[in-house]
């Protein structure tokens, strides 16, 4: 059966043999960059209200700990290897970081692929 939905699965290429051109590594890179540079503003907003607010020396260290737990999950989301770049751009979309509009640019193949794993 040649249009069923085992036939269509196995149409689809595994991301790690996505083959990404010149300009769908531009594309990539521009996104990601939006992405990352909205999420390092908020944490740069609430770091200074949170920092505005210290008032006994004990509480930078509170401080310095949360930065430090903020940027492992930053380097943990934000990972550009193409091998998984569109689960991360699909994590972006859900989280609001990025929108469709900013992918545009990207193959069918990949951008398909993105929509599934955001609406997991």
């Amino acid at each position: 059966m040649a249009n069923s939905p085992d036939s269509a699965a196995q149409n689809v290429i595994p991301m790690y043999e996505l083959k990404w051109s010149h300009a769908e590594k531009t594309v990539a890179r521009r996104a990601f960059d939006l992405a990352l540079g909205k999420e390092l503003e908020a944490l740069l907003h609430e770091a200074k209200g949170r920092a505005a607010r210290i008032e006994e020396p004990s509480e930078l260290w509170d401080l310095e700990s949360w930065l430090t737990e903020r940027r492992r999950e930053i380097d943990r989301r934000y990972d550009y290897h193409y091998s998984i770049l569109p689960l991360v751009f699909a994590q972006l979309l859900r989280d609001g970081r990025l929108t469709e509009d900013d992918l545009h640019g990207l193959g069918q193949e990949k951008l398909d692929l993105i929509r599934r794993a955001s609406a997991i």
